[in-house]
């Protein structure tokens, strides 16, 4: 039997285009390696921080992005996504530089969630910093169209002074989950007909058990996207026992 060479790495099919951050990723996150039950290959964008990304998404960037992803495709993943929800506004630029699928961010899943839902029902998106998630975010991923709810964590304390400002490394996760609960108990508040949630932001699905407890919706995010995205590049033989039925002519 002969296999195709090629490439660097084998048994590795997500590539995690990594945010330059050094504040802590708890269980759940996306560079938190053990969340998921295979292996991940991940690039760190060099001065990529969550304050560039959000503010100063430039040319620059945009480029250096790219060509993180073009080194992933070359080590052989067979799909790949980003640590920062905000890469949204690098969708198109992705697709056209590698040949693999690219999802960006979590917020690509919000047209499969609003399909999903009666017509008097919304998608909740909480993100990181409301006032940075623009129209040209939502329409590089195809959802400038779709009716959505948005709440931001800008206003936090804990969750700003670390993760959006970087004040400091450590960080207190205790604070940051009733901050994030609070969001979106406040979203879910102002909108009565709030059917599921997306989260935006990379650094809140290990709250998500924690959300989907307080608001007893749906829940989305890059985690249970990227576990999707993997069985679907991955595809394995189903295990099961079937009944044989012999004849008995």
């Amino acid at each position: 039997m002969i296999f195709k060479g090629g490439i660097n790495y084998y048994g590795i099919a997500i590539g995690v285009l990594g945010a330059d951050s050094r504040f802590p990723k708890p269980p759940g996150h996306i560079k938190h390696a053990p969340s998921f039950d295979f292996p991940i290959l991940y690039r760190t964008i060099p001065g990529a921080t969550v304050e560039r990304i959000l503010h100063r998404p430039d040319d620059s960037l945009r480029e250096q992005v790219c060509e993180i992803a073009l080194e992933l495709e070359s080590e052989g993943v067979r799909a790949i996504t980003g640590s920062c929800g905000f890469l949204a506004l690098f969708q198109q630029a992705l697709n056209a530089a590698v040949d693999v699928p690219v999802y960006s961010s979590s917020l690509i899943q919000i047209p499969m969630v609003h399909h999903m839902l009666p017509d008097n029902k919304r998608v909740g998106v909480l993100t990181a910093d409301k006032s940075c998630l623009t129209e040209q975010h939502l329409e590089a991923v195809g959802i400038e169209d779709i009716p959505v709810v948005i709440e931001g964590l800008e206003d936090s304390v804990e969750f700003r002074e670390v993760i959006l400002e970087a004040r400091r490394d450590d960080m207190d996760v205790s604070a940051v989950e009733a901050e994030v609960v609070a969001a979106a108990r406040r979203l879910q508040a102002a909108n009565p007909n709030l059917g599921a949630l997306v989260l935006e932001c990379t650094d809140l699905p290990p709250y998500a058990h924690a959300i989907q407890h307080a608001t007893g919706l749906p829940v989305f995010d890059l985690t249970t996207l990227t576990n999707m995205v993997y069985q679907a590049v991955v595809r394995k033989p189903y295990q099961g026992h079937m009944q044989t039925r012999v004849s008995t002519k």
